[in-house]
């Protein structure tokens, strides 16, 4: 296997650190730097990555995922076009459907059930990715008459803003392998009644139905969509079986679900690495998103498939 692709996930805390994150992450090789979007709760990931894009030249950029539940598609398109002109032509537009009622409460709308949400993701979806690539477009969105919307500036640098979908609803799935650049899988099941934690859903079993579920929706394409999976848990070890033990004990699974998971990497440099080989070849997953809190770790495994690709 090839070194995958890593991005790194990261909040800003002040300019001069965020800047000097984007600094390394470029002068590492690095895919992007990516901005959590949750209103009210982080900073604005398009504010955040404008000042990214004055300090780097070629390090991706994007929200990762911005809720397409509360964010109008015009003005989203907007910001990300923005972005796109700002940085040369190097923004992502990332989707989700929303999980969290606090976001949907605090803009003054109900969350609709499981079939609402995927409605009003398509219709957001469709609208922010047709203004970016073509400018104009009817918003046909759930509960609100259509009306016409024209992105006519900032047009996008790139002739195609790449899209990424993040989630795992089973009509999402499909339509994402049948439109999406890349389709990012989190393991993140039910929402809980905290309305801010889910079920883990991290069993393999699990993510073949999701990888199937993407390979049916590309079926009538030449590539399906490009595979990536978001790191929540990173502890380089040499008791790797100890600590996937603590683990799984919160999330109420085997500790051999843990191990085998694209979600957690545990274990030696090379235990790890051996398992990103193993992912790739289950499941096609080629990029992983990690958070700042594991750079260094990240940074083991990059050297590590430097060192076995000579």
């Amino acid at each position: 296997m090839e070194s995958p692709v890593l991005s790194v996930q990261a909040q800003p805390r002040d300019a001069a650190s965020w800047s000097a994150l984007a600094r390394r992450l470029e002068a590492d090789g690095y895919d992007a730097l990516l901005a959590a979007d949750h209103p009210g709760t982080t900073a604005s990931p398009f504010v955040a990555l404008a000042a990214t894009a004055a300090v780097t030249e070629r390090l991706g950029i994007g929200s990762y995922v911005s809720q397409a539940g509360v964010r109008d598609p015009l003005l989203l398109a907007s910001d990300v076009a923005t972005l796109d002109m700002m940085s040369g032509g190097r923004a992502r537009l990332a989707l989700g459907a929303g999980h969290t009622p606090a976001e949907w409460d605090m803009v003054g709308e109900r969350r609709p059930d499981v079939a609402g949400r995927v409605r009003r993701f398509l219709a957001v979806a469709e609208a922010c990715r047709a203004l970016l690539a073509e400018g104009t477009t009817t918003v046909d969105r759930p509960g609100t008459p259509a009306y016409p919307a024209r992105l006519t500036a900032p047009r996008p640098v790139q002739h195609r803003v790449p899209f990424t979908f993040g989630g795992g609803n089973t009509a999402l799935l499909r339509w994402a392998g049948a439109h999406a650049d890349v389709v990012g899988l989190s393991g993140l099941g039910r929402t809980l009644p905290d309305g801010h934690m889910h079920e883990a859903r991290w069993d393999g079993a699990d993510i073949d139905r999701q990888v199937d579920l993407i390979e049916q929706g590309a079926a009538s394409r030449a590539e399906a969509p490009t595979r990536e999976a978001l790191v929540q848990l990173v502890k380089i070890t040499d008791d790797a079986e100890g600590a996937a033990q603590e683990y799984a004990r919160l999330i109420g699974c085997d500790a051999s679900v843990v191990l085998a998971s694209p979600y957690a990497w545990i274990g030696t440099v090379e235990e790890i690495g051996a398992a990103l080989t193993a992912h790739e070849r289950r499941w096609g997953i080629t990029r992983y998103v990690v958070r700042e809190a594991h750079l260094d770790a990240a940074d083991q495994i990059r050297a590590h498939f430097s060192r076995t690709a000579r």
